[in-house]
């Protein structure tokens, strides 16, 4: 199956256990498939690796069974084993180029971007898709970096022909805001994994993010 890349999807899930309300992973990941979500990326900071290697055969059979696109965050080697669709690395992490010599040509890579010049830079370095965040303030990564806002979000729309995924504090209330500014692929943790009705919380995102697209799922006129 072809990895599926932001743009061709609207939802992009991360993982956090600590957030996910006490419940096992197979419970949040399968309500999120079940619920459409095509693109899930395993991000677990806390864990160690011989926990999260189990848990990423775990997703990656959940996925494959439900035709989505795997990405483990940051973990080049368990990406490898389990045979991840991606890996999503920052850009503190081995450069993109030296990535994809381990990983080989079929493996996606996304990389966290901040700014234009590591926009550029990512593209010129042959990432399949860039990260671009964070939007708003968030609790959910410790070394985050300051909110870009929309004024960055805007110019990746205008000048960057890579997929990307908008990330970071974006939630129901104001993810219409962030498609207007021309994300058509948003990236949510806390707002799907927290949420008490998981398949109700992604079908009211869908809604408020259709809210910001044109009829052609384009962003709408502000």
């Amino acid at each position: 199956m072809p990895a599926i890349l932001p743009g061709r999807t609207d939802l992009y899930a991360l993982t956090d256990s600590r957030l996910s309300l006490g419940r096992p992973l197979a419970v949040v990941a399968g309500a999120l498939l079940e619920s459409g979500v095509r693109i899930l990326q395993y991000r677990e900071k806390k864990l160690k690796a011989g926990k999260m290697l189990e848990e990423c055969r775990l997703l990656r059979r959940l996925t494959e069974r439900a035709g989505a696109c795997f990405i483990v965050n940051d973990h080049i080697d368990i990406a490898m084993l389990v045979g991840a669709d991606g890996v999503h690395i920052g850009q503190e992490d081995l450069p993109v180029p030296e990535v994809r010599r381990l990983v080989g040509p079929d493996m996606l890579i996304g990389l966290s971007t901040h700014t234009p010049e590591q926009a550029v830079a990512a593209v010129n370095a042959g990432a399949d898709y860039i990260g671009v965040g964070p939007i708003f303030a968030t609790q959910t990564k410790e070394d985050v970096v300051d909110p870009v806002g929309f004024e960055y979000l805007e110019w990746v729309a205008r000048n960057i022909e890579l997929p990307f995924v908008a990330i970071g504090g974006i939630k129901e209330h104001n993810i219409a805001d962030v498609a207007r500014h021309g994300a058509r692929c948003c990236a949510l943790v806390s707002e799907l994994v927290g949420a008490q009705d998981i398949h109700a919380k992604v079908e009211a995102v869908r809604r408020a993010m259709r809210e910001g697209l044109g009829p052609d799922g384009a962003p709408a006129a502000r």
